[in-house]
């Protein structure tokens, strides 16, 4: 399919055209590139009226029986939901499991719904670096909701919060006091904290931490001055109080609608920083693999010959040359 043919079906909602665009798009062929970005050409004016959120969280603390009870339940409200499940990529082997779909049997196989895992590729940030030309893809496919799932780390994944409207912190009981709280620097990213697994015996727990964690956000900063971040307790597994996170998600959106469209005026301007930014990095990586005063270099940076400092001065300067 040609670039323009995938756009049409991407914008009639064909869930294949979907796949085989964002494969497109993740492709490193240099070919792939150039029909990618023409693709996107196609489809720049993608729709705006959608809420962006990003789920980030500690391992085992339900981040994909959330997504699956919260997506199936905005999709009862009326909207079209789109998954963005980022897995990790392994640094030895270089693979992914991208197995996320089958922790989501059912809203996997919702006609309302579409869910895309995809490699991070040692990306940092939790996300991958199309993560927002897949955004795109999806608000010109119509999806309403876009749900971004990290790699679940919890603590360092603040990418996933510069491409997204809302921002979801989904943690467990049992995870510290409000003095680790405090440690969070993620914290300071959420506009909502969830204290998932309330359920069974683990209530009392449940409740705890939260108090302890209304107690650490006190102590923080918030990023965002009109809007103050809460803490909730849910049971993704028994679906208990999953409508009071779409309520505040809704509250939200009506509040700040203003403020979400300057917010992804700014996101688009770091998007051209982060896309500019990679591209050099991938000219640098192509020069100093065959240029041979390069190599030479590097083998002398090895043998211990030359300082670091002096290395890469000399790379900058090849790299200017060419």
């Amino acid at each position: 399919m040609t670039p323009k043919e995938l756009a049409t079906g991407v914008e009639r909602g064909e869930r294949r055209s979907l796949a085989k665009s964002i494969t497109l798009l993740e492709s490193k062929a240099p070919k792939d590139r150039i029909l990618g970005e023409e693709l996107l050409s196609y489809l720049s004016n993608a729709k705006t009226s959608s809420i962006r959120i990003g789920i980030t969280g500690v391992p085992g603390a339900g981040k994909s029986t959330f997504i699956e009870t919260f997506g199936l339940y905005v999709i009862s409200k009326g909207f079209k939901v789109a998954v963005l499940a980022v897995d990790p990529t392994s640094p030895i082997t270089g693979g992914s499991i991208l197995g996320d779909k089958t922790r989501m049997p059912n809203l996997a196989t919702h006609p309302s719904a579409f869910i895309r895992p995809s490699p991070s590729g040692g990306n940092l940030g939790g996300v991958t670096l199309k993560t927002r030309e897949s955004i795109q893809i999806l608000e010109s496919a119509g999806y309403d909701v876009i749900l971004i799932e990290t790699v679940g780390v919890g603590q360092s994944e603040i990418s996933v919060s510069e491409m997204t409207d809302f921002f979801l912190l989904i943690l467990i009981s049992g995870a510290g006091d409000e003095l680790q709280g405090i440690k969070k620097g993620i914290m300071e990213m959420a506009d909502l904290i969830l204290i998932n697994k309330a359920d069974n015996n683990n209530v009392v727990a449940a409740e705890l931490a939260r108090n302890e964690y209304k107690i650490a956000l006190h102590f923080l900063k918030s990023r965002r001055d009109y809007w103050t971040s809460d803490v909730l307790t849910v049971s993704a597994l028994h679906n208990k109080n999953i409508d009071k996170v779409w309520s505040t998600i809704e509250t939200f959106r009506i509040q700040t609608a203003e403020h979400i469209q300057n917010n992804r005026t700014i996101q688009r301007r770091k998007w051209l920083l982060d896309s500019t930014e990679n591209s050099f990095r991938e000219e640098i990586e192509r020069i100093t693999s065959s240029n041979p005063e390069i190599l030479l270099i590097q083998e002398k940076v090895a043998m211990g010959e030359i300082s670091i400092r002096e290395a890469t001065r000399t790379i900058l300067d090849t790299f200017k040359k060419s």
